[in-house]
Formats: C-alpha cells, structure tokens, sequence
C-alpha cells in the first residue's frame, strides 16, 4: 500500500510489537497525528505572529506558554524548542566553546556532542568509563585534574549523559556535577534517553543547561527537541542579536543568535505540542516502565549463553544484550544464517531488531503494556527452545 506514489506507508506500531531503541519514546500520540494534519503547511504558525516577530512570543497557538511549561516541566528557567538534541548541543557549544578551548565528554557520549565540539575548534577529552561501563565522580574527578594540569585551566564545558545510548546505564551525574562546579565548569546534561520518558529535575540535578530530544522521547515529529537553563546562562545562549548592517541600516530586533531566530515552525512544533499534556503525565509512570522491562530481560537471561550487557537490575528500558552464546550460535547452522531470528521475531510480530543482528543488539521496550511485555518475554523463550537452545524456567 502506497501513501503517496512510489512512498510505502509505514504501520509497524500498528502492526507489530517495536522494540527498536530510538523510535519507541517518539511515537505520536493520537493528539499530536491530528496536530500535524492542521498545521500541516509550512509556516503554519506564523498566522498569528505579531511584533516583536520571535517564536516564543506567539500566543495563538499557545507557543509561548509552551516555552514556559517546558522551562517548569525539567525545573529550569528558561527553554527553547530546537531542531532535536544536536541543535540544543550545538548551541551551547557556539555559546561557550572557543578554538583550543578543552572540553569534556565521556566515553559513552554520542557522536553529535563530538561534532558540536569539533565545529567550535573545541578540543576533545574524554571520561573514561569503568569496568562496569559506568561515568563514576571519581573518574570525572581525575579527568577534570588532568584536563586542568594539561591546559593550565579548566576546562570550559562538560557534556554529560545521563542514561547513555550504548548501554541504557544510569551514571553519577548528579555527583559528576558537583565536583565539575568545583572547578567552575559547566555542565550540558543531556536528557535525550530522560526527558519525556521519567522525571527530570534539572536544578536538583545541578544541571547548567537540560537538553531533550522531541522525536526521541517526547512523542513528538522529528526533529523537534528542547533546550533549557537556568537564569544565570540565559542571556548568554539565547543572547539577541545586535548587528546594524551597512548599506541600509537593518537591525533585527531581538532575534536569538543560537536559535537563529526562530526554531520550529508547524508540524515539529504542534505535534510537540499537542503530545505534551500525555508526556507531562506519563513521566510518572516510569516504575511501571521499568517492571516492565525487567521481564523481558529476565526472559532472555534465562536463554543460555545470553549475557546482559548493561547494568542489572535494570534502571531504564534501553538494554544491550549479547547473544553471541545463544542465537548466534544458532545463526551459524541456520539455513537462514543471522536473519533467522529477525524473521523469527516478525513471525511472532516482533518489529525493531536490526535484520541480521544475532551477537550484541539493543532493544528498548517504552510504552508497552504488561500483557505486551509478557508476550515478548515468551517470545523469545519460545524462539530459544524451537532452535534447541536450553531456557531456565
């Protein structure tokens, strides 16, 4: 079936159970498919823009008092909406970083944090990660040492995940902040795996800046994210522009510079907006999310020669799971080699594996139902015992 020309729809929330590990938090509520089909054109928000012409001060829709839920929802003072995670990152780094500058992230950060860096000049230097696959203060402490012994000063921003992609780990970020504050350091957390899908509190935390990731895990349209901060930093990243030109003397008003005036304009937007009252309220049911998780690792933990990879028990619903010793040694006599567990799992209605994927995967199983998480739990027990691999009851 084609939505539009040779462009297949797309139904594999509707007819599958998807475990892929980004797509499971920005699945669209019912609310934000309607948003999108109203607001659909281009600029569609722009209907009611009147002076001073900047995003955040449309009311009608209710934008800026979006930007205002937002700020209070991860308990800062002032947000953004920004194009996905990696637009809040760059922006803080064009804000603060300087060429030569050292700047830290850890060895569980993901690529487009480097990348920020990298487009300021920046120079990279990471946290090591322990054996554990855990960012732990003490490590945080030697490197900001280093860094500071290397550079003779500290270094000027630190990007720090909270759960990280790799693994779903939780880290010390509260006690990393602490000290990087010690040495006057500020600090990005990075609420892509976190924000939308449990609570978050960036002033508890001691969070300089929170950034979300819309599309990731705020059941919103890609891309779509949110950037937020404390009073003390708002001026500086959301800092206006100020330029007079030279042959005809324009000036700009108060557009921001980091946010290259406006943002999100229409579907992104609305659909962000219209999943935000379901986001608000399902923050709170991260227990339930985390029960239900923890089943479904059990399961495969009871397959033989199956190792969980991430930290057990289980404190988010991304986990990477290593199977080299169960369906991988299956693949290898398998008439259908590696694929035969992908296919395996899409005959149980099973979606999100990467075909072919039979050693190190991860699965992420957010926004399940119990029933749901129980099904999966005895699929793959029940794909174990029909390939001859021994499953602990």
């Amino acid at each position: 079936m084609k939505c539009a020309g040779t462009i297949d729809v797309r139904d594999v929330d509707e007819s599958s159970i998807n475990i892929d590990p980004i797509q499971v938090g920005g699945r669209l509520t019912a609310d934000a498919m309607k948003a999108m089909i109203a607001y659909g054109d281009g600029y569609s928000v722009c209907d009611q823009c009147r002076k001073p012409f900047r995003l955040d001060y449309i009311r009608t829709p209710p934008i800026d008092q979006f930007h205002r839920d937002l700020a209070s929802f991860v308990n800062m003072d002032t947000a953004r909406v920004v194009p996905g995670a990696r637009r809040g990152f760059q922006a803080v780094a064009d804000a603060f970083i300087s060429a030569g500058d050292p700047v830290l992230i850890t060895a569980l950060s993901h690529y487009t944090e480097v990348l920020a860096i990298e487009g300021r000049g920046g120079v990279i230097r990471e946290i090591p990660k322990n054996e554990s696959n855990i960012i732990t203060s003490d490590l945080a402490a030697q490197k900001i040492e280093e860094v500071t012994r290397e550079f003779r000063h500290s270094p000027t921003l630190l990007f720090l995940d909270h759960f990280d992609y790799q693994y779903g780990n939780c880290h010390e970020v509260e006690g990393i902040i602490r000290i990087a504050h010690q040495y006057d350091v500020p600090v990005l957390y990075n609420g892509a795996y976190t924000v939308g899908i449990m609570p978050v509190d960036g002033k508890k935390i001691g969070a300089d800046f929170v950034v979300g990731s819309g599309h990731k895990s705020m059941a919103a349209p890609a891309p779509s994210g949110m950037l937020a901060t404390t009073s003390e930093w708002a001026g500086r990243v959301f800092r206006t522009t100020g330029v007079t030109t030279d042959v005809t003397g324009r000036t700009f008003g108060i557009k921001e510079i980091g946010m290259m005036g406006c943002t999100l304009m229409g579907v992104t937007l609305m659909g962000m907006m219209a999943s935000f009252p379901h986001v608000r309220e399902r923050v709170n049911c991260w227990e339930r999310e985390l029960a239900n998780g923890q089943k479904v690792v059990d399961a495969l933990m009871a397959i033989e020669g199956t190792v969980i990879k991430s930290e057990y028990p289980r404190n988010h619903t991304l986990t990477r799971v290593d199977t080299t010793g169960s369906f991988d040694r299956v693949a290898q006599v398998h008439k259908k080699r590696g694929f035969f567990f992908s296919s395996a799992l899409k005959g149980k209605g099973i979606a999100g594996i990467i075909p072919g994927a039979t050693k190190v995967w991860k699965f992420n199983t957010y926004g399940m139902t119990g029933s749901q998480a129980e099904y999966l739990a005895a699929a793959f027990r029940d794909i174990a015992r029909e390939n001859g691999l021994a499953v602990t009851d």
